[in-house]
């Protein structure tokens, strides 16, 4: 654990070390700590943003797709003069300006069952900001699998929402649980659900998503109060009210459950990303 902040370093953080629950040694284990952001548009704009700040060591930052003007009404890491770069170099160069402590590992990739497995291994936690169904179902599995912690988000329009998952492997002893198949056990039909790119979304929207979805990464590093996990936060942006649901652990869930399936290769994420009973 890094206990020797160099002067610079207690003077970036100063605000974190004079903090009871955070310390020198808090600080120490956000900077070794290593997270992975999937997606680096309008949710992961201000997690990388506020993660590079706070001071967590290693971003992994993984995205296949390149800035379009359209994305900088949101995509707050992303400026006029990135149009047409990959987004993950442009976040790579936005965190270098911000705070050069940050070491930041590109992956210009969209996120597959054949590469998942190996690319969460290096990380501590992932934080899910990812814009469609199939990713999102990966995420949950390959993380729940491997008993990889991870924050999910999602927004449309006026609406956000936001959870944690701690990821515990299956064992049988009832500790494990839930995943994000507790909740929706399949997505929607293809074309049943609108995205943000045929229903828009507000441009502030994601500010706020994605800030609670770095809060809640900041305290997993540090080990430090209640997370939202076996919680899901709804936030509405047009009458400005959240409210939470329980997510309680579903005893047939073919992840987080024991006796379900054992890799992400036995899955297909595809249609519904649906996995039929045995």
């Amino acid at each position: 654990m890094s206990l020797d902040l160099t002067p610079e370093q207690l003077d970036r953080y100063s605000r974190h070390v004079i903090m009871d629950e955070v310390g020198p040694a808090g600080q120490g284990r956000l900077l070794d700590a290593r997270v992975l952001c999937i997606g680096a548009g309008g949710l992961g704009s201000p997690v990388v943003q506020y993660l590079a700040a706070a001071g967590v060591g290693t971003l992994g930052i993984a995205d296949d797709d390149v800035v379009e003007r359209s994305n900088l009404q949101r995509q707050v890491i992303h400026g006029d003069p990135d149009v047409g770069r990959p987004k993950v170099e442009s976040a790579r160069d936005f965190v270098a300006r911000q705070n050069p402590d940050i070491a930041v590992e590109t992956h210009e990739t969209r996120v597959t069952a054949d590469d998942i497995e190996d690319l969460i291994g290096d990380y501590d936690l992932v934080v899910d900001g990812s814009d469609n169904f199939a990713t999102r179902y990966l995420v949950n599995d390959a993380c729940t699998l491997a008993g990889v912690p991870f924050v999910h988000g999602a927004i449309l329009r006026f609406e956000g929402q936001m959870t944690t998952f701690e990821a515990t492997v299956p064992t049988g002893d009832g500790d494990s649980g839930p995943c994000y198949r507790c909740l929706f056990p399949e997505a929607p039909e293809p074309g049943t659900v609108p995205d943000c790119a045929t229903a828009g979304v507000l441009g502030v929207l994601p500010g706020t998503v994605g800030c609670v979805m770095a809060t809640e990464a900041v305290k997993l590093v540090l080990d430090h109060g209640e997370t939202l996990d076996g919680r899901m936060l709804f936030y509405d942006a047009e009458d400005m009210s959240f409210r939470e649901i329980q997510v309680e652990p579903r005893p047939d869930c073919p992840i987080c459950q024991p006796g379900g399936v054992e890799s992400v290769h036995e899955v297909s994420y595809e249609h519904t990303c649906s996995i039929a009973a045995d």
